[in-house]
């Protein structure tokens, strides 16, 4: 039986991650262990971890979302390691259904779920109901709606512990966040591993939480220059792979 461990950075995201963890203790089943990485919050972020049984990396400042997820990957046991986002909330069946994903073959990277908010192909068709809902009609197991892609958006990345001992960790250069998810993809395809996204799998996803604490011309520029980060290192568009 694989052991999975769930890796949760935070910043000053209290009220989301109270029910990312809630979620988590409701809907996984399999083995596993929840860090929670928090990058310096000044909110109740460390009370609500104090209140769930996870392990818990408390910054003295933020660090930024690669930084903190390497972190947790260093303090990780699992064989099966899985960085979440803050806010987003696990559902009944959906790790489960990633998990045969990932492990269907020896060749498969990183796998994602469909999701309610996100960008390119693991957004969600028709209508959001209720997340009950969504999980009841998509998390049925059905192998024939996993499909290969050239990327997994970063609010859920599955992955073995073999593809960070082979490619490495998340590449810090992207701090505090944006396109780490697109360069960690990038690596893992270059390393000949497919991307898979479970289309059997939903976890509901509020949608860029921490940051639009930020204003929205901090966004763009950060955006812009992370983009442009990812040009000068590969020598390619990422948005191409949407």
């Amino acid at each position: 039986m694989q052991t999975v461990s769930i890796i949760i950075p935070n910043y000053n995201g209290a009220k989301w991650l109270a029910l990312c963890l809630e979620s988590i203790r409701q809907h996984v089943a399999v083995p596993h262990e929840v860090i929670v990485v928090d990058n310096g919050s000044a909110d109740s972020s460390l009370r609500v971890c104090l209140k769930h049984e996870v392990k818990l990396i408390s910054l003295p400042k933020n660090r930024g979302f690669p930084a903190a997820c390497n972190f947790g990957l260093q303090l990780s046991s699992g064989d099966a390691l899985m960085l979440l986002n803050n806010d987003t909330r696990l559902t009944a069946g959906a790790l489960d259904n990633m998990l045969r994903c990932l492990y269907s073959s020896g060749d498969v990277g990183i796998v994602g779920p469909m999701t309610n908010y996100a960008s390119g192909k693991q957004q969600i068709e028709g209508p959001f109901t209720s997340i009950a809902d969504m999980a009841a009609r998509m998390n049925q197991p059905n192998s024939g709606k996993w499909r290969q892609t050239e990327r997994i958006v970063g609010l859920c990345f599955l992955f073995k512990r073999e593809l960070v001992e082979r490619i490495g960790e998340l590449d810090e250069r992207f701090s505090p966040g944006h396109f780490e998810d697109d360069d960690y993809c990038y690596r893992a395809r270059q390393a000949g591993y497919r991307l898979l996204i479970a289309g059997d799998a939903f976890i509901y996803h509020e949608g860029s939480a921490t940051f639009r604490l930020e204003n929205e011309q901090t966004i763009k520029a950060l955006l812009a220059t992370n983009r442009q980060k990812f040009i000068d290192k590969w020598g390619v568009d990422p948005h191409s792979f949407i």
